[in-house]
């Protein structure tokens, strides 16, 4: 029987890598084989791909359509080498982003016709789609100060504007809305075990445990 694939997407800041952290530990406390990843990355490939996308100066003057190439690249390399194997000898998948990720930050937030952005997606990651997608909803400003005081400091994405982040929220609670059977959307202003207990209890239905 193939293995859950769960993402979580969310606008900078929002706690995705805490709530992965936890649900990965509540996971296999039932028993249940883990696999942690993330996106852009997850493969050599796809790592050398997030790399260029986030930190190498040769990313800075990037157009938006080589962008969404990037995104996808990393994307179709990972379903095929990680997601997809790990799924079918049973175990779980924790995803930090995936295809939704790109649907609203290159397709949204970037103008990028609708119709492209989906025709490409759909090619990277073929009839792969997550059981469930975990959105943890917070208002952009308090996410990107969260993440601006990382001490890594902001990456190339993080150092968009308000407005271009203020649309990704949009477009995250408009794809929920009208996928509401895939998408969990949970207020991100909540204390962190609230918003882990809300996860858990999706996740625990979807196991039927």
């Amino acid at each position: 029987m193939a293995g859950l694939f769960i993402s979580f997407e969310g606008t900078e800041g929002c706690g995705k890598s805490t709530q992965i952290r936890r649900l990965s530990e509540r996971l296999q406390a039932v028993g249940q084989e883990v696999v942690q990843t993330r996106e852009p990355g997850g493969t050599a490939l796809g790592e050398a791909i997030r790399h260029l996308l986030q930190h190498d100066p040769a990313g800075e003057a990037m157009c938006p359509e080589a962008e969404l190439l990037l995104f996808t690249a990393s994307r179709a390399q990972i379903t095929r080498e990680l997601i997809e194997p790990a799924r079918m000898s049973g175990k779980c998948v924790l995803c930090d982003r995936f295809m939704d990720s790109t649907t609203v930050y290159q397709g949204v937030a970037r103008k990028l016709a609708a119709v492209d952005v989906a025709s490409i997606n759909r090619f990277a990651v073929g009839t792969t789609k997550p059981d469930l997608t975990v959105l943890i909803d917070l208002d952009a400003e308090t996410g990107l100060s969260r993440a601006h005081a990382r001490a890594e400091g902001p990456d190339r994405m993080e150092r968009e504007s308000l407005a271009f982040f203020n649309a990704v929220r949009q477009g995250y609670l408009n794809l929920a809305e009208a996928e509401a059977d895939r998408f969990l959307v949970i207020d991100g202003r909540q204390t962190i075990d609230a918003i882990e207990a809300e996860i858990w209890s999706a996740v625990e239905a979807k196991l039927k445990l």
